[in-house]
Protein backbone atom coordinates (compact mmCIF):
# COMPACT_ATOMS: atom_id res chain seq x y z
CA UNK A 1 0.00 0.00 0.00
CA UNK A 2 1.47 3.55 -0.98
CA UNK A 3 2.99 5.48 1.43
CA UNK A 4 1.94 9.21 1.16
CA UNK A 5 2.40 10.99 4.10
CA UNK A 6 4.92 9.98 7.14
CA UNK A 7 5.43 11.60 10.68
CA UNK A 8 4.49 10.82 14.12
CA UNK A 9 1.59 11.03 16.65
CA UNK A 10 2.19 13.04 19.74
CA UNK A 11 -0.06 13.39 22.80
CA UNK A 12 1.50 14.19 25.98
CA UNK A 13 5.24 12.91 25.92
CA UNK A 14 4.53 9.81 24.03
CA UNK A 15 5.77 10.03 20.25
CA UNK A 16 4.88 7.19 18.00
CA UNK A 17 6.67 7.35 14.32
CA UNK A 18 3.74 6.36 11.79
CA UNK A 19 3.09 6.70 7.81
CA UNK A 20 -0.28 7.64 6.31
CA UNK A 21 -2.09 5.36 3.58
CA UNK A 22 -5.29 6.47 1.64
CA UNK A 23 -7.83 4.15 3.07
CA UNK A 24 -10.34 4.75 0.23
CA UNK A 25 -10.34 5.06 -3.54
CA UNK A 26 -12.24 6.79 -6.59
CA UNK A 27 -13.47 4.37 -8.74
CA UNK A 28 -15.33 6.39 -10.95
CA UNK A 29 -15.35 5.51 -14.77
CA UNK A 30 -13.09 9.08 -16.42
CA UNK A 31 -14.60 9.17 -19.69
CA UNK A 32 -12.28 11.28 -22.01
CA UNK A 33 -13.60 14.14 -24.02
CA UNK A 34 -12.89 13.55 -28.10
CA UNK A 35 -13.92 15.79 -31.10
CA UNK A 36 -16.53 14.48 -32.75
CA UNK A 37 -15.27 14.85 -36.17
CA UNK A 38 -12.17 13.30 -35.81
CA UNK A 39 -12.30 11.56 -32.36
CA UNK A 40 -9.39 12.92 -31.07
CA UNK A 41 -8.50 14.20 -27.25
CA UNK A 42 -9.79 17.83 -26.68
CA UNK A 43 -6.75 19.64 -25.38
CA UNK A 44 -6.97 22.54 -22.43
CA UNK A 45 -5.32 25.28 -22.54
CA UNK A 46 -4.55 28.23 -20.16
CA UNK A 47 -5.07 31.42 -22.61
CA UNK A 48 -4.77 34.88 -20.73
CA UNK A 49 -8.23 36.47 -20.94
CA UNK A 50 -6.98 39.46 -21.71
CA UNK A 51 -3.70 38.86 -23.98
CA UNK A 52 -5.54 35.85 -25.56
CA UNK A 53 -2.18 33.92 -25.39
CA UNK A 54 -1.33 30.70 -23.77
CA UNK A 55 0.47 31.28 -20.31
CA UNK A 56 3.19 29.19 -19.42
CA UNK A 57 4.16 27.81 -15.94
CA UNK A 58 6.13 30.03 -15.23
CA UNK A 59 4.34 33.28 -15.62
CA UNK A 60 1.38 32.57 -13.56
CA UNK A 61 0.66 33.43 -10.18
CA UNK A 62 -1.63 33.09 -7.19
CA UNK A 63 -4.09 35.66 -6.32
CA UNK A 64 -6.93 36.36 -3.94
CA UNK A 65 -10.05 37.95 -5.57
CA UNK A 66 -11.26 40.41 -2.90
CA UNK A 67 -13.94 41.91 -5.15
CA UNK A 68 -15.30 41.17 -8.61
CA UNK A 69 -12.27 41.86 -10.70
CA UNK A 70 -9.75 42.87 -7.81
CA UNK A 71 -6.71 41.08 -6.89
CA UNK A 72 -4.03 40.82 -4.19
CA UNK A 73 -1.36 39.01 -5.76
CA UNK A 74 0.88 36.95 -3.20
CA UNK A 75 4.28 35.55 -4.43
CA UNK A 76 5.59 32.41 -4.49
CA UNK A 77 8.64 33.20 -1.49
CA UNK A 78 5.33 35.14 0.98
CA UNK A 79 3.64 31.30 0.36
CA UNK A 80 6.30 29.71 1.16
CA UNK A 81 6.85 31.57 4.24
CA UNK A 82 3.54 30.79 5.59
CA UNK A 83 3.41 27.05 4.36
CA UNK A 84 4.30 25.10 7.51
CA UNK A 85 5.68 22.03 5.34
CA UNK A 86 8.91 22.36 6.64
CA UNK A 87 8.15 21.71 10.11
CA UNK A 88 8.15 18.67 12.13
CA UNK A 89 5.19 16.25 10.44
CA UNK A 90 3.35 15.37 13.03
CA UNK A 91 0.00 14.75 14.30
CA UNK A 92 -0.92 16.01 17.65
CA UNK A 93 -3.65 14.72 19.21
CA UNK A 94 -4.72 18.29 21.31
CA UNK A 95 -8.05 16.85 22.96
CA UNK A 96 -9.79 12.69 23.63
CA UNK A 97 -14.04 12.66 23.14
CA UNK A 98 -16.21 10.57 22.39
CA UNK A 99 -16.99 9.77 18.63
CA UNK A 100 -20.60 10.15 18.89
CA UNK A 101 -20.19 13.49 20.00
CA UNK A 102 -19.04 14.59 16.36
CA UNK A 103 -21.72 14.07 13.57
CA UNK A 104 -20.55 12.74 10.35
CA UNK A 105 -21.52 15.52 8.51
CA UNK A 106 -18.04 16.93 9.79
CA UNK A 107 -16.20 13.90 8.26
CA UNK A 108 -14.12 14.43 5.12
CA UNK A 109 -11.68 11.37 4.14
CA UNK A 110 -9.69 8.22 5.57
CA UNK A 111 -6.15 7.24 6.35
CA UNK A 112 -4.79 4.11 7.24
CA UNK A 113 -1.89 4.65 10.03
CA UNK A 114 0.75 2.30 10.46
CA UNK A 115 3.69 1.88 12.68
CA UNK A 116 7.21 3.26 11.06
CA UNK A 117 10.25 1.61 12.46
CA UNK A 118 11.03 1.54 16.03
CA UNK A 119 6.93 2.72 16.19
CA UNK A 120 5.00 -1.14 16.63
CA UNK A 121 4.80 -0.69 20.65
CA UNK A 122 3.74 2.43 21.34
CA UNK A 123 1.45 1.98 17.99
CA UNK A 124 -0.60 -0.88 19.85
CA UNK A 125 -0.55 0.95 23.03
CA UNK A 126 -2.50 3.48 21.57
CA UNK A 127 -5.18 1.30 19.64
CA UNK A 128 -5.22 -0.76 23.09
CA UNK A 129 -5.70 2.71 25.17
CA UNK A 130 -8.45 4.15 22.45
CA UNK A 131 -10.28 0.51 22.85
CA UNK A 132 -10.30 0.27 26.24
CA UNK A 133 -11.21 3.97 27.09
CA UNK A 134 -13.71 3.70 23.91
CA UNK A 135 -12.62 7.36 23.26
CA UNK A 136 -11.27 8.78 19.95
CA UNK A 137 -8.21 10.92 19.26
CA UNK A 138 -8.85 14.89 18.49
CA UNK A 139 -6.03 16.09 16.33
CA UNK A 140 -4.25 18.65 14.02
CA UNK A 141 -2.44 17.76 11.16
CA UNK A 142 -0.62 19.36 8.22
CA UNK A 143 -1.50 18.00 5.04
CA UNK A 144 -0.50 19.45 1.76
CA UNK A 145 0.41 23.02 3.38
CA UNK A 146 -2.97 22.54 4.75
CA UNK A 147 -3.85 22.68 8.32
CA UNK A 148 -6.68 19.82 9.39
CA UNK A 149 -8.61 18.88 12.37
CA UNK A 150 -8.57 14.96 12.40
CA UNK A 151 -9.76 12.17 14.70
CA UNK A 152 -7.72 8.86 15.09
CA UNK A 153 -9.90 5.93 16.00
CA UNK A 154 -9.63 2.10 15.53
CA UNK A 155 -11.25 0.53 12.81
CA UNK A 156 -10.24 -3.48 12.54
CA UNK A 157 -7.30 -3.61 14.49
CA UNK A 158 -5.99 -0.31 12.48
CA UNK A 159 -5.50 2.87 13.31
CA UNK A 160 -7.51 5.10 11.37
CA UNK A 161 -7.44 8.78 10.79
CA UNK A 162 -10.48 10.42 9.48
CA UNK A 163 -9.55 14.26 8.65
CA UNK A 164 -12.73 16.89 9.90
CA UNK A 165 -14.21 19.82 8.63
CA UNK A 166 -13.65 22.99 10.30
CA UNK A 167 -16.99 24.14 12.08
CA UNK A 168 -16.90 27.44 9.49
CA UNK A 169 -16.63 24.92 6.81
CA UNK A 170 -19.92 23.21 6.96
CA UNK A 171 -22.40 25.40 5.92
CA UNK A 172 -25.44 26.37 8.10
CA UNK A 173 -28.56 23.97 7.82
CA UNK A 174 -30.53 27.02 8.75
CA UNK A 175 -30.20 28.84 5.53
CA UNK A 176 -31.43 25.50 3.62
CA UNK A 177 -34.62 27.22 2.12
CA UNK A 178 -38.10 25.76 2.20
CA UNK A 179 -37.34 23.22 4.74
CA UNK A 180 -41.25 23.07 7.13
CA UNK A 181 -40.92 24.45 10.71
CA UNK A 182 -43.05 21.96 12.41
CA UNK A 183 -44.37 18.42 12.26
CA UNK A 184 -47.35 18.47 10.29
CA UNK A 185 -48.51 14.89 10.19
CA UNK A 186 -50.97 12.47 11.95
CA UNK A 187 -50.32 9.79 14.69
CA UNK A 188 -51.71 6.98 12.41
CA UNK A 189 -49.21 8.40 9.57
CA UNK A 190 -46.02 8.69 12.04
CA UNK A 191 -47.45 4.78 13.11
CA UNK A 192 -47.11 3.36 9.30
CA UNK A 193 -43.77 5.19 8.63
CA UNK A 194 -42.19 3.52 11.79
CA UNK A 195 -44.06 0.17 11.01
CA UNK A 196 -42.15 0.53 7.60
CA UNK A 197 -38.71 1.64 9.04
CA UNK A 198 -38.75 -1.38 11.11
CA UNK A 199 -39.68 -4.10 8.48
CA UNK A 200 -36.58 -2.53 6.21
CA UNK A 201 -34.74 -2.38 9.39
CA UNK A 202 -31.03 -4.88 8.83
CA UNK A 203 -27.83 -5.20 10.17
CA UNK A 204 -25.20 -3.50 7.71
CA UNK A 205 -23.36 -5.29 5.84
CA UNK A 206 -21.01 -2.76 3.13
CA UNK A 207 -20.67 -6.10 0.83
CA UNK A 208 -24.68 -5.68 -0.42
CA UNK A 209 -24.05 -2.36 -1.53
CA UNK A 210 -22.80 -1.62 -5.31
CA UNK A 211 -22.71 0.90 -7.84
CA UNK A 212 -24.88 -0.18 -10.32
CA UNK A 213 -24.33 2.48 -12.58
CA UNK A 214 -20.76 2.29 -12.68
CA UNK A 215 -21.39 -1.98 -13.66
CA UNK A 216 -23.82 -0.63 -16.07
CA UNK A 217 -21.70 1.43 -17.83
CA UNK A 218 -18.25 -0.73 -17.54
CA UNK A 219 -20.68 -3.33 -19.46
CA UNK A 220 -21.58 -1.28 -21.89
CA UNK A 221 -18.27 -0.40 -22.64
CA UNK A 222 -16.82 -3.81 -22.98
CA UNK A 223 -19.75 -4.41 -25.01
CA UNK A 224 -18.84 -1.83 -27.11
CA UNK A 225 -15.26 -3.30 -27.01
CA UNK A 226 -15.54 -6.82 -27.81
CA UNK A 227 -18.09 -5.59 -31.22
CA UNK A 228 -15.27 -3.51 -31.97
CA UNK A 229 -17.54 -0.86 -31.55
CA UNK A 230 -14.09 1.67 -31.20
CA UNK A 231 -13.07 4.54 -32.42
CA UNK A 232 -9.35 5.95 -33.26
CA UNK A 233 -8.08 9.44 -33.72
CA UNK A 234 -7.90 10.84 -37.18
CA UNK A 235 -4.18 11.11 -38.49
CA UNK A 236 -2.43 14.17 -39.47
CA UNK A 237 -1.43 13.83 -42.82
CA UNK A 238 2.26 14.24 -42.65
CA UNK A 239 3.91 17.28 -43.83
CA UNK A 240 5.69 17.99 -47.81
CA UNK A 241 9.28 17.34 -46.35
CA UNK A 242 12.37 16.97 -48.64
CA UNK A 243 13.53 13.94 -47.14
CA UNK A 244 12.10 11.18 -48.05
CA UNK A 245 14.28 8.76 -46.22
CA UNK A 246 15.12 8.88 -42.31
CA UNK A 247 17.96 6.31 -42.17
CA UNK A 248 19.49 8.04 -45.76
CA UNK A 249 19.07 11.99 -44.14
CA UNK A 250 21.08 10.74 -40.98
CA UNK A 251 23.77 9.03 -42.76
CA UNK A 252 23.99 11.55 -45.42
CA UNK A 253 24.57 14.25 -42.15
CA UNK A 254 27.15 11.83 -40.71
CA UNK A 255 29.35 12.08 -44.06
CA UNK A 256 28.88 15.43 -44.25
CA UNK A 257 30.89 15.89 -40.90
CA UNK A 258 33.54 13.52 -42.30
CA UNK A 259 37.02 15.35 -42.45
CA UNK A 260 38.32 15.63 -46.28
CA UNK A 261 34.61 16.04 -47.56
CA UNK A 262 33.36 18.11 -49.72
CA UNK A 263 31.51 21.28 -48.14
CA UNK A 264 28.00 21.22 -47.06
CA UNK A 265 27.51 23.78 -50.14
CA UNK A 266 29.23 21.76 -52.46
CA UNK A 267 27.31 18.71 -52.39
CA UNK A 268 23.97 18.80 -54.54
CA UNK A 269 20.88 19.28 -52.84
CA UNK A 270 18.71 15.87 -53.27
CA UNK A 271 15.12 16.06 -55.27
CA UNK A 272 12.06 17.10 -53.39
CA UNK A 273 10.14 14.00 -53.06
CA UNK A 274 6.61 14.71 -55.18
CA UNK A 275 3.67 13.86 -53.19
CA UNK A 276 1.42 10.99 -54.72
CA UNK A 277 -1.67 13.60 -55.12
CA UNK A 278 0.53 16.53 -56.38
CA UNK A 279 2.09 13.57 -59.17
CA UNK A 280 -1.71 12.53 -59.89
CA UNK A 281 -2.90 16.38 -60.31
CA UNK A 282 0.21 16.72 -63.08
CA UNK A 283 -0.36 14.04 -64.96
CA UNK A 284 -3.97 15.26 -65.12
CA UNK A 285 -2.93 18.89 -66.48
CA UNK A 286 -0.62 17.23 -68.91
CA UNK A 287 -3.30 14.82 -70.60
CA UNK A 288 -5.85 17.87 -71.42
CA UNK A 289 -3.22 19.85 -72.52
Amino acid sequence: MHTMWKGSISFGLVNIPIKLHTATEDKDIKLRTLHNKCHAPIKYEKICSVCEEEVKPEDIVKAYEYTKGKFVVLDHEELEKLHKENEEKAVEIIDFVKIEEIDPIYFDRSYYMSPNESGGKAYSLLRKALQESQKVGLAKIIIRSKEQLAIIRVYENTLVMETIHYPDEVRRAGDVPNVPAEDKVTGKELDTAILLIDQLTSKFEPEKYTDEYRTALLELIESKRSGKETVSPATKEPAASNVTDLMAALQASIDRTKPGKTSAAAVPKKKTAVAPRKKAAAAKVKKEA
